[in-house]
């Protein structure tokens, strides 16, 4: 196991850095899950393949698999790709991989936060999830790097930072009675000063609708650099998400940021809305807790992508917003290559590219 620390990172002098912030690799974990992924997870490897293909042209990319299926992802990934036998229960590496802070001396930690699989028993979404539990610590201990051990029940794609003090997160999820019922919301926003070394926090009411995250909020917005984000915006009044975005814009505009800015929000077109298919529902094997069936709502999101250096990764959803996503996004993101990748088997399982990635900060 790794060196497990009795301090916390804000008393040592760390910091998670923005995602906007110089990145030494991005980790994922290799999909396998037949009752989440449909047709034994084949179509979702291919579309995971093609993500990792486009990160590790930018940033080195670390494949987590299991035993079994780590020589089909050898056979399936780029040769530059690094795979590591560290198995999962499922492959959302931004929820059970290792949240990594950073001192001003450019030294990287990681933090291990406890993972319930999105509810526990409350709502949790799979009865064991102890390989998830595991892994970051796994993971920092094949790597050498230290690990801070967090009292509190978290997914990574629940928060958002700036790297400059703010933190972004949503109550629907957090404040979820799955998580940590016995803490309050004064509570965590503590345990998150330690634990990410930030000041002001931003709790936008819920997240995108039918997202079984219980409404991670790296699916309804994303943070592209301090004082500036992307929040997914409906402008059909029939639609829930309709409301669920001027909620969120309201509090982005309520207050200034944690160095006194006022947030500039840019509004990214909401695709579809969609559905799961009937073929698309079959190829699933039936499970008591993931529920997918024909004609479900599919939380899709195109804030759901990946700034990796230079370079931003984006999900395809539907050819009727995919071109104004892009055109928003390069906008936004003027010195970065965008490369769109299709991201509907991804949301087939319940996310999309940021939740199977998490980015590692240049030491």
């Amino acid at each position: 196991m790794s060196d497990t620390l009795a301090s916390t990172p804000r008393a040592d002098g760390f910091q998670m850095p923005g995602e906007h912030e110089p990145q030494q690799a991005v980790v994922m974990a290799w999909p396998e899950r037949g009752d989440n992924w449909r047709n034994n997870a084949g179509p979702a490897q291919a579309a995971f393949a093609a993500i990792a293909s486009a990160i590790a042209a930018e940033t080195p990319v670390i494949m987590c698999t299991s035993a079994e299926g780590a020589a089909g992802a050898r056979a399936m990934l780029p040769t530059d790709v690094s795979v590591l036998e560290i198995p999962c229960n499922d492959s959302w590496m931004r929820d059970i991989g290792p949240t990594y802070v950073r001192d001003d001396t450019g030294q990287v930690r990681g933090v291990d936060w406890q993972f319930n699989a999105w509810g526990g028993e409350v709502n949790g979404l799979y009865e064991d999830w102890s390989l998830d539990a595991a892994l970051a610590a796994e993971l920092l201990s094949v790597r050498g790097e230290a690990r801070y051990s967090a009292p509190l029940v978290l997914e990574g794609g629940s928060i958002h930072v700036d790297g400059d003090g703010t933190c972004i997160t949503t109550a629907e999820c957090l404040l979820h009675p799955g998580r940590n019922p016995h803490l309050d919301q004064a509570d965590i926003e503590n345990l998150l000063r330690e634990y990410l070394n930030v000041e002001t926090f931003f709790w936008l009411p819920r997240g995108v609708v039918n997202d079984e995250t219980d409404g991670h909020v790296d699916n309804i917005l994303h943070i592209a650099r301090p004082g500036e984000v992307l929040l997914s915006w409906c402008d059909d009044p029939q639609d829930p998400v309709y409301d669920i975005c001027r909620e969120a814009l309201a509090v982005l505009e309520a207050k200034p940021d944690a160095r006194g800015r006022k947030i500039k929000v840019h509004k990214l077109p909401l695709p579809g809305p969609l559905y799961m298919t009937d073929e698309e529902a079959a190829g699933i094997q039936p499970s008591s807790n993931m529920v997918r069936e024909p004609g479900e709502r599919l939380a899709g999101s195109y804030a759901n992508f990946l700034i990796t250096n230079q370079r931003v990764v984006f999900p395809l959803l539907d050819s009727a917003t995919d071109e104004a996503a892009r055109q928003l996004l390069q906008r936004v993101f003027p010195a970065h290559t965008l490369i769109g990748v299709p991201g509907r088997e991804i949301l087939l399982g319940g996310g999309n590219i940021h939740c199977i990635t998490q980015q590692i900060p240049a030491s």
